[in-house]
This record gives structure tokens, sequence and C-alpha cells, in this order.
């Protein structure tokens, strides 16, 4: 006898499987989603922002963790588990596979992921007590979105040539974003 194809896991289960190493997983009201690989011009952008990054967690009161770090938020009491591109963590008792205090995240965007992040993610992020922003970079034309948190609500802002981002106290340009990066 086969297993459904659609079979939904715990969240214990979750985070006890492996699943198969050639992907990466993301959890979402009990189902498991594989993400999808990341193109050239996709690396080249988490690249240039990590560049930008990095001097700023010299003093090690902040860390970026790229691509595999979970982050959980929960939307209607239940769990959900992401894997943004970038995550910005200046907690200093933060430790294992799991986050549940970043200070920033980064989201780059593309064809099989823009609806998602730009909708359900985003919603489910901003409802992180600790997120101070969330960062929209397009990988397939130059487009760069920030939601910054202003007290109890959001400020959208469309980024033309920089942005100042909290936590790290940096500023990215979008001319650094890509660098090197044909869009």
């Amino acid at each position: 006898m086969t297993e459904s194809a659609f079979r939904t896991m715990t969240e214990e289960e979750y985070l006890r499987w492996n699943g198969p190493r050639d992907g990466k997983w993301e959890f979402v009201d009990g189902f498991v989603y594989a993400q999808a690989g990341a193109s050239r011009p996709h690396n080249r952008i988490s690249t240039n922002i990590q560049r930008v990054f990095l001097p700023a967690t010299d003093n090690g009161s902040c860390w970026t963790h790229v691509s595999d770090l979970k982050v959980r938020v929960y939307r209607d009491s239940r769990p959900r588990y992401y894997l943004p591109d970038i995550v910005v963590v200046c907690d200093p008792d933060s430790t294992g596979d799991v986050e549940t205090a970043p200070c920033l995240i980064v989201e780059i965007l593309s064809a099989s992921t823009r609806a998602v992040d730009e909708s359900f993610k985003a919603s489910d992020y901003r409802r992180l007590g600790s997120l101070q922003g969330y960062l929209l970079v397009d990988s397939e034309a130059r487009g760069v979105e920030f939601h910054r948190r202003v007290g109890d609500d959001w400020q959208i802002e469309v980024v033309e040539e920089s942005v100042d981002l909290p936590c790290l106290s940096v500023t990215l340009r979008v001319d650094d974003i890509y660098r090197g990066v044909e869009v």
C-alpha cells in the first residue's frame, strides 16, 4: 500500500525530518513545500547584500544567516516555518536551527516565489514583534521594496537609490545590490 501524495506532518515531525538532501523545505499548515533552486542572478544579489551586511556584524552583536535558517511564525495559532534568503538576528540568546526573533529579513523574488513573498510571507513576517524590516529584492528586474516597522504599523518604501536599514545600521544602495547582475 502506498502513502497519500498529500500526507501532512506535525510540527515535531517536520523539525525531525531531514527530507531529501537536494532540497530545502518550508512547513505551512502541516504541509511541507520544496523551495526552488536559486538562479545565478539570485545568488549574486544575495552575495552582494551580504558584502554590505558583513562588516556591520564585526562587533558580534548581530549575525546574518543565508537561506538555511528556519524562521518560525504563527498564523491562527499554527506554526509555519520559512527559509528566508537572508536573516539578521541581533538576539544574543539565539541558538539552534530555528529563529523566532529576527530583526531583518530579506527575500529575493523570482517568478516562482514573488506572489507568496509579497503576500503571505510579508503578512506572516510582520507578526514577529522583533522584526524591524522586510526587504524584497527582485531578481528578474531592478526593483527593491522595503517594509519598515514604524511604531505598531508598517510603512512600505519603494527604494530608488538606497535604503537605511535597521539592526545593522547600514545603508544599502540599489547599485550595490545589482552589481554584476544582468537584469
